[in-house]
Protein backbone atom coordinates (compact mmCIF):
# COMPACT_ATOMS: atom_id res chain seq x y z
CA UNK A 1 0.00 0.00 0.00
CA UNK A 2 2.93 2.25 1.11
CA UNK A 3 4.92 1.70 -2.41
CA UNK A 4 1.40 2.71 -4.46
CA UNK A 5 1.06 5.52 -2.52
CA UNK A 6 4.63 6.61 -3.50
CA UNK A 7 4.36 5.69 -7.32
CA UNK A 8 1.08 8.09 -7.79
CA UNK A 9 2.87 11.22 -6.07
CA UNK A 10 6.08 10.51 -8.39
CA UNK A 11 3.63 10.74 -10.91
CA UNK A 12 2.15 14.26 -9.83
CA UNK A 13 5.12 15.62 -9.03
CA UNK A 14 6.24 15.22 -12.50
CA UNK A 15 3.00 16.26 -14.62
CA UNK A 16 3.95 20.24 -14.59
CA UNK A 17 7.18 19.19 -16.68
CA UNK A 18 5.73 17.45 -19.46
CA UNK A 19 5.58 19.47 -22.73
CA UNK A 20 2.85 21.47 -24.06
CA UNK A 21 3.09 19.37 -27.44
CA UNK A 22 2.39 15.85 -25.54
CA UNK A 23 -1.04 16.96 -24.53
CA UNK A 24 -2.41 17.85 -28.00
CA UNK A 25 -1.97 14.67 -29.73
CA UNK A 26 -4.01 13.68 -32.49
CA UNK A 27 -5.63 9.94 -31.77
CA UNK A 28 -6.65 9.79 -35.31
CA UNK A 29 -2.61 9.18 -36.54
CA UNK A 30 -2.83 6.07 -33.98
CA UNK A 31 -3.91 2.93 -35.44
CA UNK A 32 -7.41 1.65 -34.01
CA UNK A 33 -8.08 5.06 -31.95
CA UNK A 34 -10.37 6.67 -34.80
CA UNK A 35 -13.57 6.78 -32.92
CA UNK A 36 -17.45 7.77 -34.98
CA UNK A 37 -18.09 11.73 -34.18
CA UNK A 38 -14.49 12.70 -33.16
CA UNK A 39 -13.18 15.62 -34.66
CA UNK A 40 -9.88 17.03 -33.94
CA UNK A 41 -8.61 20.18 -34.66
CA UNK A 42 -5.59 20.06 -37.80
CA UNK A 43 -2.25 20.56 -36.43
CA UNK A 44 -0.30 23.43 -37.23
CA UNK A 45 3.20 23.34 -38.99
CA UNK A 46 6.03 25.74 -37.67
CA UNK A 47 6.15 28.58 -40.16
CA UNK A 48 9.80 28.06 -42.20
CA UNK A 49 12.31 30.18 -41.56
CA UNK A 50 12.34 32.92 -44.61
CA UNK A 51 16.28 32.43 -46.33
CA UNK A 52 17.28 36.00 -48.02
CA UNK A 53 17.60 35.02 -51.46
CA UNK A 54 20.85 37.03 -53.40
CA UNK A 55 19.68 38.32 -56.68
CA UNK A 56 21.92 37.46 -60.07
CA UNK A 57 23.82 39.17 -61.15
CA UNK A 58 22.80 40.36 -64.76
CA UNK A 59 24.90 40.38 -68.18
CA UNK A 60 26.38 43.88 -69.66
CA UNK A 61 23.46 44.91 -72.47
CA UNK A 62 24.59 43.58 -75.39
CA UNK A 63 23.67 46.10 -78.45
CA UNK A 64 20.77 45.07 -80.62
CA UNK A 65 21.14 44.40 -84.28
CA UNK A 66 18.76 46.16 -86.92
CA UNK A 67 15.41 44.10 -87.82
CA UNK A 68 15.37 42.85 -91.09
CA UNK A 69 13.07 45.21 -93.13
CA UNK A 70 10.04 43.05 -93.79
CA UNK A 71 8.45 43.51 -97.54
CA UNK A 72 5.56 46.46 -97.23
CA UNK A 73 3.12 43.50 -97.99
CA UNK A 74 3.91 40.30 -96.24
CA UNK A 75 1.80 37.45 -97.42
CA UNK A 76 -0.55 36.17 -95.29
CA UNK A 77 0.18 32.58 -93.89
CA UNK A 78 -3.70 32.26 -93.84
CA UNK A 79 -4.37 33.08 -97.12
CA UNK A 80 -6.42 30.63 -99.04
CA UNK A 81 -8.05 29.17 -95.67
CA UNK A 82 -11.56 29.71 -94.39
CA UNK A 83 -11.02 31.05 -90.74
CA UNK A 84 -15.18 31.63 -90.25
CA UNK A 85 -15.71 28.05 -89.05
CA UNK A 86 -12.81 27.95 -86.44
CA UNK A 87 -13.92 29.09 -82.91
CA UNK A 88 -13.04 32.73 -81.95
CA UNK A 89 -10.36 31.30 -79.28
CA UNK A 90 -8.95 29.62 -82.16
CA UNK A 91 -8.37 31.88 -84.23
CA UNK A 92 -4.34 33.92 -84.22
CA UNK A 93 -4.41 37.09 -82.82
CA UNK A 94 -3.67 40.62 -84.74
CA UNK A 95 -0.55 41.03 -83.67
CA UNK A 96 -0.70 44.74 -84.66
CA UNK A 97 -4.40 45.33 -82.50
CA UNK A 98 -4.86 47.75 -80.16
CA UNK A 99 -1.40 49.28 -81.86
CA UNK A 100 -1.46 52.51 -83.77
CA UNK A 101 0.62 51.66 -86.88
CA UNK A 102 -0.34 55.18 -88.57
CA UNK A 103 3.03 56.53 -86.87
CA UNK A 104 5.16 54.01 -87.97
CA UNK A 105 7.62 54.93 -91.08
CA UNK A 106 7.03 53.01 -94.04
CA UNK A 107 9.63 50.49 -95.31
CA UNK A 108 11.77 52.14 -98.04
CA UNK A 109 13.03 49.62 -100.65
CA UNK A 110 16.81 49.03 -100.80
CA UNK A 111 18.59 51.61 -102.86
CA UNK A 112 20.23 50.71 -105.99
CA UNK A 113 24.15 50.36 -105.52
CA UNK A 114 24.49 51.88 -109.30
CA UNK A 115 22.40 54.69 -108.79
CA UNK A 116 24.03 57.61 -110.53
CA UNK A 117 26.43 55.27 -112.38
CA UNK A 118 27.11 55.23 -116.06
CA UNK A 119 27.42 51.31 -116.81
CA UNK A 120 27.65 52.16 -120.37
CA UNK A 121 31.30 52.89 -120.00
CA UNK A 122 32.45 49.57 -118.14
CA UNK A 123 34.30 47.19 -120.36
CA UNK A 124 31.62 44.33 -121.24
CA UNK A 125 28.86 45.40 -119.28
CA UNK A 126 27.29 47.09 -122.47
CA UNK A 127 23.94 44.98 -123.81
CA UNK A 128 25.07 42.16 -126.68
CA UNK A 129 28.80 43.25 -126.25
CA UNK A 130 31.03 40.05 -126.64
CA UNK A 131 31.93 38.03 -123.25
CA UNK A 132 34.68 39.09 -121.29
CA UNK A 133 38.05 37.88 -123.21
CA UNK A 134 36.71 37.48 -126.61
CA UNK A 135 37.75 39.67 -129.68
CA UNK A 136 36.49 40.96 -132.45
CA UNK A 137 33.00 41.22 -133.56
CA UNK A 138 31.16 37.87 -131.90
CA UNK A 139 30.57 34.79 -134.06
CA UNK A 140 28.89 31.57 -133.67
CA UNK A 141 27.10 30.59 -130.18
CA UNK A 142 27.95 34.50 -129.27
CA UNK A 143 25.32 35.93 -131.83
CA UNK A 144 21.73 36.55 -130.39
CA UNK A 145 18.78 34.30 -130.69
CA UNK A 146 17.23 34.71 -134.39
CA UNK A 147 16.05 33.77 -137.23
CA UNK A 148 19.52 34.76 -139.42
CA UNK A 149 20.71 31.65 -141.95
CA UNK A 150 23.36 29.23 -140.31
CA UNK A 151 26.86 30.24 -141.14
CA UNK A 152 28.34 29.19 -144.10
CA UNK A 153 30.57 26.32 -143.29
CA UNK A 154 34.41 26.72 -144.21
CA UNK A 155 35.34 24.29 -146.67
CA UNK A 156 38.99 22.06 -146.52
CA UNK A 157 41.30 21.90 -143.46
CA UNK A 158 42.57 24.43 -141.34
CA UNK A 159 46.11 23.72 -141.89
CA UNK A 160 45.70 24.60 -145.59
CA UNK A 161 46.11 27.96 -144.88
CA UNK A 162 49.46 27.20 -143.96
CA UNK A 163 50.73 24.45 -145.32
CA UNK A 164 50.62 24.56 -150.16
CA UNK A 165 48.47 22.13 -151.57
CA UNK A 166 51.29 19.44 -152.34
CA UNK A 167 52.29 19.09 -148.44
CA UNK A 168 48.43 18.35 -147.64
CA UNK A 169 48.41 15.66 -150.26
CA UNK A 170 51.52 14.05 -148.80
CA UNK A 171 50.04 14.20 -145.36
CA UNK A 172 46.62 13.26 -146.47
CA UNK A 173 48.05 10.20 -148.07
CA UNK A 174 50.14 9.19 -145.00
CA UNK A 175 47.48 9.34 -142.63
CA UNK A 176 45.14 6.80 -144.91
CA UNK A 177 48.12 4.40 -145.69
CA UNK A 178 48.40 4.12 -141.79
CA UNK A 179 44.92 4.21 -140.47
CA UNK A 180 43.55 1.61 -142.85
CA UNK A 181 44.97 2.13 -146.07
CA UNK A 182 48.48 0.51 -145.93
CA UNK A 183 49.21 -2.46 -147.96
CA UNK A 184 48.49 -6.14 -146.31
CA UNK A 185 49.66 -10.02 -147.29
CA UNK A 186 49.10 -12.95 -146.54
CA UNK A 187 49.39 -16.67 -147.65
CA UNK A 188 47.39 -19.52 -145.68
CA UNK A 189 46.86 -23.08 -146.33
CA UNK A 190 43.70 -24.53 -146.12
CA UNK A 191 44.47 -28.20 -146.50
CA UNK A 192 47.74 -29.68 -146.21
CA UNK A 193 46.62 -33.12 -145.29
CA UNK A 194 47.63 -37.06 -145.88
CA UNK A 195 44.66 -39.49 -147.38
CA UNK A 196 44.72 -43.10 -146.51
CA UNK A 197 41.72 -44.54 -148.46
CA UNK A 198 41.01 -48.04 -149.17
CA UNK A 199 43.66 -49.33 -151.92
CA UNK A 200 44.53 -45.96 -152.66
CA UNK A 201 46.56 -43.62 -150.46
CA UNK A 202 47.25 -39.98 -151.11
CA UNK A 203 47.57 -36.77 -150.86
CA UNK A 204 45.71 -32.90 -151.01
CA UNK A 205 46.59 -29.35 -150.75
CA UNK A 206 43.97 -26.09 -150.88
CA UNK A 207 45.76 -22.36 -150.09
CA UNK A 208 45.87 -19.03 -151.63
CA UNK A 209 48.02 -16.10 -151.05
CA UNK A 210 47.07 -12.19 -151.32
CA UNK A 211 48.50 -8.64 -151.07
CA UNK A 212 46.76 -5.78 -151.42
CA UNK A 213 44.58 -3.17 -149.07
CA UNK A 214 40.95 -3.57 -147.95
CA UNK A 215 39.28 -2.43 -151.64
CA UNK A 216 41.78 -3.90 -153.89
CA UNK A 217 44.05 -7.32 -153.47
CA UNK A 218 45.77 -9.44 -156.10
CA UNK A 219 44.83 -13.11 -155.05
CA UNK A 220 47.28 -16.11 -155.80
CA UNK A 221 44.82 -19.86 -154.83
CA UNK A 222 46.31 -23.07 -155.60
CA UNK A 223 44.77 -27.04 -155.15
CA UNK A 224 45.17 -30.52 -156.07
CA UNK A 225 45.90 -34.10 -155.17
CA UNK A 226 47.36 -37.14 -156.34
CA UNK A 227 48.63 -40.50 -155.34
CA UNK A 228 50.90 -41.48 -152.65
CA UNK A 229 54.51 -42.20 -154.12
CA UNK A 230 53.09 -41.52 -157.45
CA UNK A 231 52.89 -38.33 -160.26
CA UNK A 232 49.91 -35.61 -159.74
CA UNK A 233 46.17 -36.38 -160.64
CA UNK A 234 45.09 -32.95 -160.35
CA UNK A 235 46.42 -29.29 -160.17
CA UNK A 236 45.66 -25.91 -160.57
CA UNK A 237 46.62 -22.34 -160.50
CA UNK A 238 44.38 -19.05 -160.35
CA UNK A 239 45.52 -15.29 -160.95
CA UNK A 240 42.39 -13.01 -159.46
CA UNK A 241 41.84 -9.48 -159.13
CA UNK A 242 39.46 -9.13 -155.83
CA UNK A 243 37.57 -6.43 -155.13
CA UNK A 244 35.26 -5.55 -152.26
CA UNK A 245 31.72 -4.93 -152.54
CA UNK A 246 31.08 -4.63 -148.78
CA UNK A 247 32.49 -5.66 -145.62
CA UNK A 248 31.88 -9.48 -146.17
CA UNK A 249 31.72 -10.18 -149.93
CA UNK A 250 34.33 -9.78 -152.72
CA UNK A 251 34.09 -9.79 -156.26
CA UNK A 252 36.88 -12.10 -158.26
CA UNK A 253 38.04 -12.00 -161.62
CA UNK A 254 41.15 -13.27 -163.43
CA UNK A 255 42.31 -16.53 -165.33
CA UNK A 256 43.11 -20.22 -164.12
CA UNK A 257 45.33 -22.71 -165.16
CA UNK A 258 44.80 -26.40 -165.34
CA UNK A 259 48.37 -27.76 -165.17
CA UNK A 260 46.65 -31.49 -164.69
CA UNK A 261 45.08 -33.46 -166.02
CA UNK A 262 46.65 -33.02 -169.38
CA UNK A 263 46.23 -31.26 -172.17
CA UNK A 264 46.42 -28.06 -170.08
CA UNK A 265 44.06 -25.99 -170.61
CA UNK A 266 43.42 -22.30 -169.44
CA UNK A 267 39.86 -20.58 -168.15
CA UNK A 268 38.60 -16.80 -167.61
CA UNK A 269 37.45 -17.10 -164.28
CA UNK A 270 34.68 -14.34 -162.61
CA UNK A 271 33.43 -15.47 -159.05
CA UNK A 272 32.90 -14.29 -155.51
CA UNK A 273 34.04 -15.03 -151.76
CA UNK A 274 32.90 -14.22 -148.78
CA UNK A 275 30.89 -14.59 -145.14
CA UNK A 276 27.84 -15.62 -145.41
CA UNK A 277 24.71 -14.89 -143.16
CA UNK A 278 25.44 -17.77 -139.97
CA UNK A 279 29.31 -17.61 -140.54
CA UNK A 280 29.85 -20.05 -143.41
CA UNK A 281 32.58 -18.81 -145.53
CA UNK A 282 31.19 -19.44 -149.25
CA UNK A 283 33.60 -19.35 -152.30
CA UNK A 284 31.59 -19.43 -155.99
CA UNK A 285 33.35 -19.39 -159.15
CA UNK A 286 31.98 -20.08 -162.84
CA UNK A 287 35.27 -21.16 -165.83
CA UNK A 288 35.06 -20.33 -169.56
CA UNK A 289 38.17 -22.48 -171.43
CA UNK A 290 40.00 -21.21 -174.38
CA UNK A 291 37.97 -24.15 -175.98
CA UNK A 292 34.38 -23.28 -175.12
CA UNK A 293 33.93 -25.51 -172.01
CA UNK A 294 31.67 -23.91 -168.96
CA UNK A 295 32.47 -25.39 -165.42
CA UNK A 296 31.39 -24.09 -162.09
CA UNK A 297 32.18 -25.01 -158.25
CA UNK A 298 31.35 -24.22 -155.01
CA UNK A 299 33.16 -24.63 -151.91
CA UNK A 300 32.01 -23.69 -148.30
CA UNK A 301 32.92 -24.84 -144.73
CA UNK A 302 31.76 -23.45 -141.52
CA UNK A 303 34.46 -23.59 -138.25
CA UNK A 304 32.42 -24.76 -135.10
CA UNK A 305 34.50 -24.06 -131.87
CA UNK A 306 34.03 -26.78 -129.41
CA UNK A 307 36.52 -25.11 -126.57
CA UNK A 308 38.70 -22.52 -126.71
CA UNK A 309 41.45 -24.62 -128.72
CA UNK A 310 39.43 -27.41 -130.64
CA UNK A 311 37.38 -26.22 -133.93
CA UNK A 312 35.33 -28.50 -135.50
CA UNK A 313 35.10 -27.78 -139.45
CA UNK A 314 32.65 -29.10 -141.75
CA UNK A 315 33.35 -28.48 -145.31
CA UNK A 316 31.54 -29.13 -148.78
CA UNK A 317 33.24 -28.88 -152.29
CA UNK A 318 31.35 -29.83 -155.21
CA UNK A 319 32.20 -29.85 -159.00
CA UNK A 320 29.67 -28.89 -162.57
CA UNK A 321 30.71 -29.16 -165.99
CA UNK A 322 28.47 -28.11 -168.95
CA UNK A 323 29.39 -30.49 -171.54
CA UNK A 324 31.64 -33.63 -171.97
CA UNK A 325 35.47 -33.33 -171.52
CA UNK A 326 36.63 -36.49 -172.05
CA UNK A 327 40.64 -35.83 -172.35
CA UNK A 328 39.88 -34.32 -168.89
CA UNK A 329 37.90 -37.40 -167.66
CA UNK A 330 34.98 -34.84 -166.90
CA UNK A 331 31.15 -35.34 -167.94
CA UNK A 332 28.52 -33.32 -168.51
CA UNK A 333 26.13 -32.12 -164.84
CA UNK A 334 27.42 -32.63 -161.15
CA UNK A 335 30.85 -34.52 -161.98
CA UNK A 336 32.36 -34.99 -157.92
CA UNK A 337 31.51 -33.91 -154.80
CA UNK A 338 33.43 -33.85 -151.07
CA UNK A 339 32.03 -33.71 -148.20
CA UNK A 340 34.89 -33.77 -144.94
CA UNK A 341 34.87 -33.81 -141.02
CA UNK A 342 37.46 -32.03 -139.62
CA UNK A 343 38.74 -31.44 -135.97
CA UNK A 344 41.42 -29.06 -135.40
CA UNK A 345 43.55 -28.21 -132.24
CA UNK A 346 44.20 -24.49 -132.32
CA UNK A 347 46.50 -24.24 -129.67
CA UNK A 348 48.58 -21.33 -131.72
CA UNK A 349 46.47 -20.55 -134.83
CA UNK A 350 49.23 -20.22 -137.20
CA UNK A 351 49.86 -23.91 -136.84
CA UNK A 352 46.88 -25.85 -136.77
CA UNK A 353 47.23 -29.99 -137.02
CA UNK A 354 44.08 -31.38 -137.52
CA UNK A 355 42.52 -34.95 -137.98
CA UNK A 356 39.02 -36.13 -139.69
CA UNK A 357 37.13 -38.11 -142.04
CA UNK A 358 35.81 -37.33 -145.72
CA UNK A 359 34.16 -38.43 -148.47
CA UNK A 360 34.10 -38.85 -152.07
CA UNK A 361 31.97 -39.01 -154.69
CA UNK A 362 32.37 -39.17 -158.97
CA UNK A 363 29.23 -38.64 -160.46
CA UNK A 364 27.27 -39.66 -164.18
CA UNK A 365 29.54 -39.50 -167.03
CA UNK A 366 32.53 -38.49 -164.50
CA UNK A 367 32.04 -42.00 -163.29
CA UNK A 368 31.38 -43.76 -166.33
CA UNK A 369 34.97 -42.28 -167.38
CA UNK A 370 36.85 -42.91 -164.31
CA UNK A 371 35.38 -46.66 -164.44
CA UNK A 372 36.54 -46.69 -167.88
CA UNK A 373 40.36 -46.22 -167.02
CA UNK A 374 40.15 -48.15 -164.23
CA UNK A 375 39.38 -46.06 -161.34
CA UNK A 376 37.35 -46.04 -158.66
CA UNK A 377 34.73 -43.61 -158.26
CA UNK A 378 35.37 -42.45 -154.35
CA UNK A 379 34.82 -43.78 -151.23
CA UNK A 380 35.45 -42.96 -147.31
CA UNK A 381 39.17 -41.74 -146.13
CA UNK A 382 40.78 -40.70 -142.93
CA UNK A 383 42.62 -37.90 -143.29
CA UNK A 384 45.22 -35.66 -141.07
CA UNK A 385 46.93 -32.82 -142.00
CA UNK A 386 47.85 -29.32 -140.77
CA UNK A 387 45.97 -25.61 -141.40
CA UNK A 388 48.88 -22.79 -141.55
CA UNK A 389 48.67 -19.15 -142.40
CA UNK A 390 51.44 -16.77 -142.16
Amino acid sequence: MTVRLARAAATLALMPALPASAQTMDHRMMPGMAMPGMTMPAQKKPAAKAIPRRAPARPAPRPRRAAPARPATAPDPHAGHDMSMMPATARPADPHAGHDVSAMPEMAPSADPHAGHDMSAMPGMAMGAAPHGSHGAASGTDLPAGQAAAPVAQPGLLAERVYDAAAMRDADRAMRREHGGMTFAQVIVNLAEYQARRGRDGYRWDGEAWIGGDLDRLTIKSEGEGAAGGSLDTAEVQALYSRALDPYWNLQAGIRHDIRPGPSRSYATIGVEGLAPYWFDVEAAAFLSDKGDVLARVTAWYDQRITQYWVLQPRLEANVAAQDMPAQGIGSGLSDAELGLRLRYERVREFAPYFGLSWERRFGRTADLARGRGDGTGGFGVVAGVRTWF
